[in-house]
């Protein structure tokens, strides 16, 4: 069984780390949530606390995918944790390993070095496109998938538009089935009355 890890740094974006948690779950992957401190209770953008399964350690460089969720906050956090930037490092060296961010998160694939010469996504705006100058960034699709990396814009007024094909995404690329999922969630139905 796939394992995955989602990291949770202080003022991570609740919707973007835990909707994709659920989903993968959902998908009968083994997600965890990992939290970069010292301790496990973790709070979130929004001040919602989360009780993160586990500690970063360095066993998970046997799992099969990585997620950096947004929150500008969480997303400072993630970049400046030098544990979470060799992470990303060592799994976009394995082509059988993933790595994803969403929202203002891909600041840690530019600070690790590993969007250079790739098509990504952020969050818009000056504080974070300027990061991508060596990189393909794209405006026009909330998820570009580029290899075994999976970028995000992050979150909108319709929740269930980016970030659900953000989690979808991550199930595929995984080799789950998320057509089923899309169908069980009510997704397909979402998208196609709100369209």
């Amino acid at each position: 069984m796939k394992k995955i890890a989602v990291f949770l740094a202080e003022g991570f974006e609740e919707v973007e780390a835990l909707t994709p948690v659920d989903v993968l779950r959902r998908a009968g992957f083994e997600c965890e949530t990992v939290s970069i401190s010292s301790d496990r209770m973790v709070m979130g953008s929004h001040q919602i606390p989360v009780l993160a399964d586990r500690l970063l350690g360095s066993d998970l460089e046997s799992y099969d995918m990585v997620v950096c969720p947004g929150g500008m906050k969480g997303s400072k956090n993630l970049r400046d944790c030098d544990e979470v930037v060799h992470l990303v490092q060592v799994f976009d060296q394995d082509p059988e390993k993933f790595v994803a961010a969403i929202c203002a998160a891909p600041m840690v694939l530019a600070k690790a070095g590993v969007s250079k010469g790739r098509k990504v996504t952020s969050y818009p705006g000056p504080d974070l496109e300027p990061l991508f100058d060596d990189a393909q960034y794209l405006t026009d699709q909330p998820v570009v998938i580029d290899g075994h990396m999976v970028t995000s814009r992050g979150a909108t007024v319709h929740v269930v538009a980016v970030e659900g094909n953000f989690a979808f995404a991550l199930v595929d690329v995984l080799g789950g089935d998320s057509e089923k999922l899309r169908n069980g969630m009510m997704y397909n139905f979402l998208k196609e009355h709100l369209a």
